[in-house]
């Protein structure tokens, strides 16, 4: 499993260079990505609880006109009707012979590579998924301390992250001290629900700590409502009815079900949509200077430099020889899974961000909705988790709400007919 997670690891850097070349054409027009509302690094998409950010490498401005300098004749009045119906005829074969040469291949082709890119980015997207929240629990039930895991994770990603800026696979931000200040409650935040998440994911099976965050939906309403007096619609409303009842059928039945669990699964959807809403309010005004993957990267950094010190005031140092030694574990295969974990924890939000640069919000949302159906099967065909079917069924219904909700708060309202 370890060399499969590695493959998709180089998979994921493979598709993300590639998204980058192909997002990198000038005739490309310019798009704009957004935190995600379902991922834990991720982002949510442009919503109205949303910052929208533009992606790097957009459409360049065109070349203005030139005029050939030098003398130049003028032509002959007997020759004006031979050189019109001559340049007529020689554009009327250019546009005769143009849908054969553009229309018959190229456009096909490059609609067939782009499905290709985009179907294997979703595939590396959701094995990434799969192998980190595996590799996760297992270091989690080996070494149960979230703020050193997550600590050790958001270092994976500031590794990748300077490497990417050293070798110039992505523009370096130049960012003023201001925008960094505004950036910074962000990070704080992005750390805060990673560590929550991660405790959530060492108390509770994997299935139902995803089962729990598929409650995020709830919470982008309420606060959108109480802090950016956004109003939802009625049909929004209803799938959240769903998606809560959904929750509380599988938390009511779950054979791992532990309080702390469940509130730090809970805190961590609080805080992530608070996330997004910050970003909307506070960020909006500087979507020009800065592209979705280099937000991302700054977070990250960002998130690391303030989960360190907590970590060692409140966990101290607990990946030294001594102590792994003491609890009988296996150091080098406990480093082998964490290193794993990292990777695949920065490579599975970094191909999302690529991912929500690519395609519709719609789009994205959707198979976000899939890609935490896929998890939940996986961990529970991996680690044997008993499922009774009144919780399959809890787990489904509250599936199904998120999907609609997806679906219903990026539908764009009629134009009734004047």
């Amino acid at each position: 499993m370890q060399s499969m997670a590695a493959a998709a690891t180089t998979s994921a850097s493979t598709a993300w260079a590639a998204a980058r070349r192909s997002s990198a054409s000038p005739s490309l027009p310019p798009r704009h990505v957004a935190f995600s509302s379902y991922s834990s690094s991720a982002p949510s998409s442009s919503s109205s609880s949303c910052c929208r950010w533009p992606v790097a490498g957009a459409g360049a401005p065109a070349l203005p006109l030139g005029i050939r300098g030098g003398l130049r004749p003028l032509p002959s009045p007997l020759l004006q009707g031979t050189i019109g119906r001559g340049a007529a005829a020689a554009a009327r074969t250019r546009a005769a012979a143009s849908p054969a040469s553009e229309g018959g291949e190229n456009p096909e082709g490059a609609g067939i590579s782009q499905t290709v890119l985009l179907g294997s980015m979703i595939l590396v997207w959701y094995l990434l998924n799969i192998y980190f929240n595996i590799y996760n629990k297992l270091v989690l039930k080996a070494v149960p301390f979230p703020l050193t895991i997550t600590t050790f994770q958001f270092a994976s990603g500031s590794f990748f992250i300077t490497l990417m800026w050293l070798l110039n696979l992505h523009p370096k931000p130049r960012l003023s001290l201001q925008q960094y200040a505004k950036i910074l409650p962000l990070a704080l935040i992005h750390m805060l629900g990673n560590v929550f998440t991660n405790m959530s994911l060492g108390k509770v099976a994997v299935s139902f700590t995803h089962t729990i965050k598929a409650m995020e939906p709830f919470f982008s309403v309420l606060l959108s409502v109480l802090f950016l007096g956004e109003t939802p619609s009625v049909l929004v409303l209803g799938s959240l009815v769903p998606i809560v009842g959904g929750v509380v059928l599988a938390s009511m039945t779950e054979v791992s079900f532990n309080w702390i669990g469940f509130w730090s699964a809970m805190t961590s959807n609080l805080l992530n949509q608070s996330r997004n809403v910050i970003s909307k309010k506070l960020l909006a005004d500087k979507e020009e200077t800065l592209d979705d993957i280099n937000l991302f990267s700054i977070m990250t950094v960002m998130a690391f430099l303030l989960s360190a010190p907590l970590m060692l005031s409140v966990e101290g140092i607990k990946f030294t020889p001594s102590y792994l030694q003491s609890t009988g574990v296996n150091i080098q295969e406990l480093c082998v899974k964490a290193a794993l974990a990292g990777t695949c924890f920065h490579f599975y939000q970094q191909v999302s961000y690529s991912l929500l640069a690519r395609i519709s919000a719609v789009t994205h949302s959707v198979a976000n909705s899939l890609k935490r159906v896929v998890v939940i099967v996986s961990s529970v065909l991996f680690f044997r988790t008993p499922i009774s079917p009144i919780n399959g069924l809890g787990t489904g219904i509250a599936l199904t709400g998120v999907f609609l909700y997806s679906r219903l708060k990026k539908a764009k309202p009629k134009a009734k007919a004047t």
